[in-house]
């Protein structure tokens, strides 16, 4: 007797959910998961869940709580709740008719987590009709993940990090000006404008210059003397042109004392309207602006300064505070600052380092180091003699964080910011740790403070990668050929162009065999796909375990 009940029970379960009104369970047809299988985006996983209920499965009076679920290797992680209701329940859900069925869409949303490569999505339900609960069996609706994206955190391992420049010049073109200044009228050197510490300065470079001649290298000396714009034009011209004479026979003088030789190009200007104009420009003058507007209104110098004379109140304070200033000469040594050769540099390197500028050093490290072991031994003798300039400590955290030495990389970074919070390069170099670890959020911070490193490009690149910005990391990364940069192409679909830089990468590793396989599964290359799988597991066997849960391979088991 009781084996006939038991039997019955089905049929009675069928009759409450399929009868005439009765509530009907929803099965794994009504559901459509975009995309499938699900993806890895941006730390995420993703999904659109497309409802479509028939006719006559939702009764007038149910509610329907639905809710994906994400299950693996005993792990489980909830979606958010999406509720149906029949058109005779006052709430405000989503309405499915019961005469004609419905369709609605549901997000699902949640962290990744690894592990979750093999996994499935189920939507199971919560229903009741009034103050029943009516049993809906859960449906399996998606399956896995991939995730190919979240490879990034591999890639930026061997991507190009920021490395601070050095700012060495090997021939460097600097002057020495000195300015003497003339009485009223006159064109005598005095001896006070001579003691000035300006000149002073100007003989005291001739004097450097004769002492050095393997590095300070003379071109010539300028001179250019003027006289104010007061007075005569022609008397002006005269005047203008004495001083030039006076002060190049002074020149001529000091370069005989110091048995130099070079040309001296003299030149002058009678009237000096245009150093005037500058003059008033940045003077406290009460009616600056109305003289300069007379100089722009009348071109000939004896109009311009009759216009100016009969400004009566200011053309005493132009007298004593603008006009001296105008007479005047100025002389100019030009000469050139030779650096010492890459030969010079390392050997005084080596036999007394401290005689070296941090430019040099810097740049011995960047450009003359022959290993990464010279390159070490050249940035810290750099911070042991530098200790406030960020560049040999950025520099030292790019070498570690090269050798894959995380902990000593962020060391030297966050030192390098300490003594300059705006480096570049080490904001851009953290930003890359940031990716490597997964924290996303940290990495768009300092990368975002990374704009004038020399990898910023490459940088944002993987940023975009982990936003799940797919195109505008391939534009980004288009002048690079390593592992994320390809990455970021099969990313964006651009297979031809995957397939280049990954031909071009100079030293491949495990991982660009790994993407080669990737590509090769997408174009439908079969036995590139296995090629190149057996290459990366060969280099890296811990890969195997991620190729079989790996979702690009799903036809390839």
């Amino acid at each position: 007797m009781k084996k006939n009940i038991y039997l019955l029970l089905p049929a009675v379960a069928t009759v409450l959910l399929t009868g005439c009104g009765k509530q009907k369970a929803l099965v794994a047809e009504n559901f459509a998961v975009s995309p499938t299988p699900l993806e890895y985006v941006a730390g995420e996983v993703p999904a659109t869940i497309s409802i479509n209920v028939p006719a006559k499965v939702v009764n007038k009076k149910a509610v329907i709580a639905c809710t994906p679920v994400l299950k693996w290797k005993g792990n489980a992680a909830t979606g958010e709740t999406f509720t149906l209701q029949g058109e005779k329940v006052e709430a405000n859900n989503t309405i499915i008719s019961y005469k004609n069925g419905g369709h609605a869409t549901m997000r699902f949303c949640v962290p990744f987590q690894e592990g979750m490569e093999k996994s499935e999505l189920f939507m199971q339900f919560n229903a009741r009709k009034g103050d029943k609960v009516i049993d809906m069996p859960s449906v399996k609706i998606g399956y896995g993940i991939q995730c190919t994206a979240a490879l990034v955190t591999k890639t930026a391992s061997t991507a190009n990090l920021g490395v601070a420049p050095d700012n060495f010049q090997r021939l460097i073109t600097k002057k020495q000006e000195a300015a003497v200044k003339f009485l009223i009228g006159q064109a005598n050197l005095r001896g006070s404008e001579l003691n000035s510490q300006n000149v002073k300065d100007f003989i005291s470079t001739l004097q450097n210059i004769k002492s050095d001649e393997e590095s300070l290298v003379l071109n010539n000396i300028e001179i250019s003397a003027y006289a104010s714009p007061d007075g005569a034009y022609a008397l002006n011209e005269k005047l203008a042109e004495k001083r030039g004479e006076v002060s190049e026979g002074y020149v001529n003088k000091q370069l005989k004392l110091n048995q130099l030789d070079t040309n001296v190009d003299t030149k002058y200007t009678a009237e000096d309207w245009e150093g005037f104009q500058e003059l008033v420009s940045q003077s406290n003058l009460q009616d600056k602006d109305l003289i300069i507007r007379v100089l722009s209104m009348y071109q000939d110098p004896e109009q311009r300064e009759q216009e100016i004379r009969n400004i009566a109140v200011v053309y005493k304070e132009l007298a004593d505070a603008v006009l001296p200033e105008l007479r005047r000469a100025r002389m100019v040594i030009n000469y050139d600052v030779i650096g010492r050769s890459d030969e010079a540099i390392m050997k005084l390197f080596d036999e007394d380092a401290e005689k070296l500028s941090v430019e040099e050093l810097v740049y011995a490290a960047n450009i003359l180091a022959e290993t990464d072991d010279k390159k070490e031994a050249i940035l810290k003798k750099t911070v042991s003699l530098y200790p406030s300039d960020y560049r040999a400590f950025s520099n030292l955290g790019e070498l570690a964080l090269r050798r894959g030495d995380i902990d000593n990389a962020q060391f030297y970074l966050r030192k390098a910011l300490s003594l300059n919070p705006a480096a570049p390069e080490a904001n851009a170099n953290l930003g890359m740790i940031a990716i490597q670890n997964g924290q996303f959020k940290d990495a768009e911070m300092y990368i975002s403070k990374g704009v004038n490193a020399n990898n910023f490009d490459e940088a944002l690149g993987h940023l975009y990668i982990a936003q799940g910005k797919y195109n505008q990391a391939a534009a980004k990364m288009s002048k690079s050929a390593n592992n994320s940069a390809a990455l970021a192409t099969i990313l964006s679909q651009d297979y031809a162009d995957a397939q280049k830089i990954l031909s071009n990468i100079k030293n491949p590793d495990a991982m660009t065999y790994y993407l080669k396989a990737i590509l090769a599964a997408r174009m439908e290359k079969k036995d590139e796909v296995k090629t190149n799988l057996a290459k990366a597991i060969e280099l890296d066997p811990k890969l195997a375990d991620r190729a079989a849960n790996d979702a690009e391979f799903s036809d390839y088991k």
